[in-house]
């Protein structure tokens, strides 16, 4: 049997009438991967939080605070769609709040919000798709390394970076990233509808401040989330931060160290490289 919470026994006009809002906070790169030492925002690492929040029942709406400069689009859309489906499903409604930045991805992720509300000099916008990469050719000529790769199917190692580039693979790539941001610019346009400007640059990839952001429509105020959500709900209003349950010994190691000292090494080397990669994001935007 659960436990009764005590407040249900007395009688409503003895109850406090103070509105809670779940919070979930959305914060890091977005990416199917993710380890103990970086954990990346995905479908899988929010799930759990997104439901448990939609689950307060007595909760007129869901606040979404936002920290992410992009990444993987296939993640950030359904990360999207389970916040849509569930506050259609729960009839709630969905608050966005941007942080420092929600930029690309995180823009995406962003969109899910009824209203998105950001702070004057937080970052917005960066409507596109990017991919970047190395080419390592001449290095490994220098240090005398011979590349070797046999496929089956001439297109299988297309945009090999110990290869040279062909333009008919960056051709590919090119229309493959079009088609993205098409989808991209359709959800921006279909959840914003006629609140966008004209601006010319609005799917070009620029980003902008919150100020500026709010003139071409990509969000619908400034502020922060306490004073916003006492304002639109009272000022005995209460947030309520929803967090993922910790195992005895802290995310992602067991009772009796189940990680071998190898597979704790490798890793630590695949976060530093995941680091590399996830500041690159982050520099993106001077940040």
């Amino acid at each position: 049997m659960g436990i009764i919470k005590l407040s249900r026994l007395l009688p409503k006009s003895m109850r406090s009438n103070a509105i809670t809002i779940p919070v979930v906070r959305l914060d890091g790169t977005i990416a199917s991967g993710g380890n103990s030492f970086r954990p990346a925002l995905s479908l899988a690492s929010t799930a759990g939080l997104i439901e448990k929040a939609f689950a307060m029942k007595e909760a007129p709406a869901v606040a979404f605070s936002i920290n992410s400069p992009g990444g993987s689009p296939v993640q950030a859309h359904l990360i999207y769609k389970r916040i849509r489906d569930l506050a259609t499903e729960k009839n709630k409604q969905v608050f966005v709040f941007v942080e420092d930045i929600a930029a690309s991805g995180g823009y995406l992720i962003a969109l899910a919000g009824d209203e998105i509300i950001a702070d004057p000099s937080s970052i917005v916008g960066s409507i596109g798709v990017v991919s970047a990469g190395f080419g390592f050719t001449d290095l490994i000529k220098k240090i005398g390394v011979e590349r070797r790769v046999h496929t089956a199917g001439r297109n299988k190692a297309v945009l090999d970076p110990f290869r040279p580039e062909r333009e008919e693979d960056v051709e590919h790539l090119k229309a493959l990233q079009l088609e993205v941001h098409k989808t991209f610019i359709a959800l921006v346009k279909e959840r914003r509808r006629a609140k966008l400007s004209e601006n010319e640059d609005l799917f070009t990839g620029l980003f902008w401040s919150g100020m500026r952001g709010l003139e071409l429509g990509l969000v619908d105020g400034l502020g922060d989330m306490r004073s916003f959500l006492k304002s639109r709900f009272g000022e005995k209003t209460q947030m309520k931060l929803i967090t993922q349950p910790r195992g005895l010994l802290g995310r992602g190691f067991g009772l009796f160290g189940s990680h071998s000292k190898n597979s704790f090494v490798g890793e630590a080397v695949r976060s530093a490289i995941d680091a590399a990669e996830e500041k690159a994001l982050w520099s993106r935007f001077g940040l």
